[in-house]
C-alpha cells in the first residue's frame, strides 16, 4: 500500500495492511524547512497497520532518514543517520483532549482513533520526535560567553554560583581560627 492517507474504516480487519512511504526530493525540501534542517535524505516509513479488536489498530514501521542540521555552536552543516521504530496504537475508547492543558498518559504511543490516518503527517512527527534537539558538529564545545560593559568586570558562571561565595567564607573562618 503506497497510499498517504488511509481510511482505517474501510481497510480489511483480516490481515495486516502493510505501507510503504518514501516522499520525493520537493516533499523532503518542505518538511526539512518545517523542520529546521538543511535537508533530508533517504527518508522512508515502512510498516503496517495490524487490526486490535473490533475497531482498534496497532502501527509498527520503520522510519530511515539522513538528517542535515546547522550545529548549534558553529552554524555548519551537522549530518545524522536515523533509524528507529515507530509504534502508534490507535484506540476507539481515547477522546480528543477537550482543554488547553492536558496530561500526558503513561503509554504515549496510545492516540485516539482517527477516520483518517495521514501518513505524511505520521512522518513528520515522527522525524520531528527523532532530530538531534542540538546538533553539534565533531569536537567542537560551546564555551562560555561573558559579556559586561566597559570598565566592569564581567561575571563568570563560577560566579553566579550561589554556594561557592560560602566554601570561600567557611575557608577564611578556618584560617582565622588556625591562627588564633
Amino acid at each position: 500500500m503506497d497510499q498517504m492517507i488511509l481510511p482505517l474504516a474501510r481497510l480489511g480487519r483480516a490481515a495486516p495492511a502493510p505501507f510503504k512511504l518514501e516522499p520525493d526530493a520537493e516533499a523532503r525540501a518542505k518538511m526539512a524547512r518545517d523542520l529546521g534542517a538543511d535537508a533530508l535524505r533517504k527518508l522512508r516509513l515502512e510498516g503496517e497497520l495490524t487490526p486490535m479488536g473490533k475497531h482498534d489498530w496497532r502501527l509498527e514501521a520503520r522510519l530511515g532518514v539522513t538528517a542535515v542540521q546547522p550545529c548549534v555552536v558553529t552554524l555548519e552543516p551537522v549530518t545524522t543517520r536515523i533509524d528507529t521504530v515507530v509504534t502508534r496504537q490507535y484506540r476507539a475508547d481515547v477522546a480528543e483532549p477537550s482543554d488547553e492543558e492536558v496530561e500526558m498518559p503513561e503509554d504515549d504511543t496510545i492516540e485516539a482513533l482517527p477516520q483518517n490516518l495521514n501518513l505524511m503527517d505520521l512522518l513528520s512527527e515522527a522525524v520531528a520526535l527523532a532530530l538531534p534537539d542540538y546538533p553539534r558538529a565533531e569536537g567542537v564545545e560551546l564555551g562560555e560567553a561573558v559579556f559586561a560593559a566597559p570598565g566592569v568586570a564581567p561575571m563568570t558562571d563560577e560566579d553566579a554560583k550561589p554556594l561557592a561565595g560560602l566554601a570561600a567564607l567557611r575557608d577564611q573562618m578556618k584560617k582565622g581560627d588556625d591562627d588564633a
